[in-house]
Parts: structure tokens; C-alpha cells; sequence
């Protein structure tokens, strides 16, 4: 009778350890603009549209130019899996077959949030994606994505 009720208590924190975790790997994104930039918001569908290459003009005329992360970056996995509803294989696909039909182009991709950042505060008109807690004042959240 010990025996289950201590395999049950360790089960239980095993449970509430991994649930945790699991929490707290879903980082919060904030999708940023230049300091410059005159967009203040940005719906999800133009995000999309965006990074698909379908426009590079938001709906008040703006021009963006999207500045992507590297295959394999968890801010890019989370960005795609929660806002262009695409798994990594799906979005190779997509690009494959613009590119093959000489369509577009995916975006320019950086190694970390840390260049997303520079290429961003240093264009006026770079739109980009990195985890909150990298946001600084040289750059302006457009976007949350929870």
C-alpha cells in the first residue's frame, strides 16, 4: 500500500514537472517593426501574407520587407506553427514550389533574435519576429503572439 501511494505522488509531480516545462518552452513573440516605421499594428492575415511572400505592402500603404530566422530557431518553429499554421516540412514545400515556378522567394533568414534586432533597428522597413524578452527600445511591437 506504501509502495502505490509513493508511485502516485511521484507520478503526480512527474505530471505537474513536465506540464510546467511544456509551459514554459511556448514563448511569448512579439512581431517588431523600426522605431521609424509608421505601423503601429498589424493583423495576422498580413502577417501571413507577409511571410508568404504574397505581399510586401501593409493595408496603410507601408512597404515591409520580411526578415526571417533559420530553420531549426525556436522562435521561427513557434512563429509558423502558431501564425501561418505551417510545420517546417509544409513551409520547404510551399517555397519549393514558388521558387521552381519562379514565383518568390522565401525571406531573408538571420541566426537569432539578436540579428533579427539589428536588421530591424537599422531598417525602416524590416519587419520581423523574436521572443519578447529580446524586445529593446531600438525596435517597436506591432504584434503580440501568445
Amino acid at each position: 500500500m506504501f509502495n502505490r501511494v509513493i508511485a502516485r505522488l511521484v507520478s503526480a509531480v512527474a505530471f505537474s514537472v513536465v506540464t510546467l516545462w511544456s509551459h514554459a518552452a511556448e514563448a511569448e513573440l512579439a512581431v517588431i517593426v523600426n522605431v521609424d516605421n509608421p505601423t503601429d499594428s498589424i493583423t495576422v492575415e498580413e502577417l501571413v501574407n507577409v511571410f508568404l511572400g504574397k505581399s510586401r505592402q501593409l493595408s496603410g500603404g507601408t512597404k515591409v520587407i520580411p526578415i526571417d530566422q533559420i530553420e531549426g530557431e525556436a522562435a521561427r518553429i513557434e512563429f509558423y506553427d502558431k501564425v501561418v499554421k505551417k510545420s517546417p516540412s509544409q513551409l520547404n514545400s510551399y517555397w519549393s514550389r514558388l521558387i521552381f515556378a519562379g514565383k518568390g522567394r522565401p525571406p531573408y533568414a538571420v541566426s537569432d533574435d539578436r540579428e533579427v534586432l539589428e536588421f530591424v533597428s537599422a531598417n525602416p522597413s524590416m519587419i520581423g519576429y523574436v521572443d519578447m524578452t529580446a524586445v529593446d527600445d531600438t525596435v517597436k511591437v506591432i504584434l503580440t503572439i501568445h
